[in-house]
């Protein structure tokens, strides 16, 4: 498989690049995909079995039910995260390694705690988010990975885009059916 092949199954709705001036539409679609997570895949999951929970999205990538709780870990991060740019000024954020909870035994076991998870905190998410004012928008918060401050505004639009990246790696390892499983 080519380098190329290999990006696009891992990257299968592109990278999430920031625009240069984020408008209320921008706002408002972004928060519609993350208040939608939780359905879409609870949608795209229903009726699996276990096999099919285990198809792989990409070589050497994770499985469905890896990413259904990678998704429920990262947004119950991304939540703290909001609330910690809203509470305090200019927080440094706490990174965590994300292909090592992917290793732990709850990602063994039923979606459907990580799926009632993404329920909970997708309802508060979408009441914070669409509650915001534009002074909020611009609060920060510093991600010492990469030792970069990112607003409220741009980040809303990098859980929209994770949202859709991973629903669209669940669709990914459906179609593919288990072919990068072996």
């Amino acid at each position: 498989m080519t380098e190329k092949e290999l990006y696009r199954l891992r990257f299968p709705v592109g990278e999430f690049n920031t625009p240069e001036s984020i408008t209320k539409v921008h706002l408002q679609d972004w928060i519609q995909s993350i208040e939608s997570l939780p359905q879409r895949i609870q949608e795209l999951s229903k009726n699996l079995s276990e096999d099919e929970l285990n198809y792989k999205y990409r070589p050497d990538g994770w499985t469905i039910k890896q990413v259904i709780h990678h998704c429920a870990d990262s947004h119950m991060n991304s939540i703290i995260r909001f609330k910690l740019a809203l509470t305090e000024e200019s927080p440094t954020i706490r990174p965590y390694f994300e292909d090592r909870f992917a290793k732990l035994e709850d990602y063994n076991h039923s979606i459907e705690d990580a799926i009632s998870i993404l329920k909970g905190i997708h309802k508060k998410l979408g009441i914070i988010l669409k509650n915001l004012n534009e002074d909020e928008l611009q609060r920060e918060f510093i991600h010492p990975e990469h030792n970069k401050r990112f607003s409220i505004a741009a980040t809303i639009g990098v859980y929209a885009w994770h949202s859709n990246h991973h629903c669209a790696h669940i669709e990914q390892a459906l179609k593919f059916e288990g072919k990068f499983n072996s």
